[in-house]
């Protein structure tokens, strides 16, 4: 059985026991748990659930295994013959969690 949730504006595959990265969420100091609320179908085949744009009463539980940084990003502005060059960085904060349940 696998189910497909929405988190920050992506939509994510899963099935019990699958580790994906997600963005980083302000979690509770000790927090190990986090639970998906936004499930956008759940199940296989025939048994499928399709919400509309959730199915009612279902979720899925993940438990964080390890916060982590992406590798740099590097870009710049340039404007020819004007003198004008910006550099500018960005570094992405992620969370590595493992699918623990899917409720339907």
């Amino acid at each position: 059985m696998y189910a497909i949730f929405e988190d920050g504006g992506k939509q994510y595959k899963v099935s019990k026991g699958d580790a994906l990265l997600i963005e980083r969420k302000d979690l509770a100091e000790g927090q190990k748990e986090i639970t998906f609320g936004k499930v956008l179908m759940v199940g296989e085949g025939e048994d499928a659930r399709i919400g509309t744009p959730w199915v009612e009463g279902a979720n899925v539980a993940a438990k964080v295994v390890r916060e982590l940084k992406m590798p740099k990003v590097v870009g710049i502005k340039l404007k020819r013959r004007k003198g004008y060059m910006r550099k500018f960085g960005h570094r992405q904060q992620m969370l590595r969690v493992e699918i623990s349940s899917i409720n339907a």
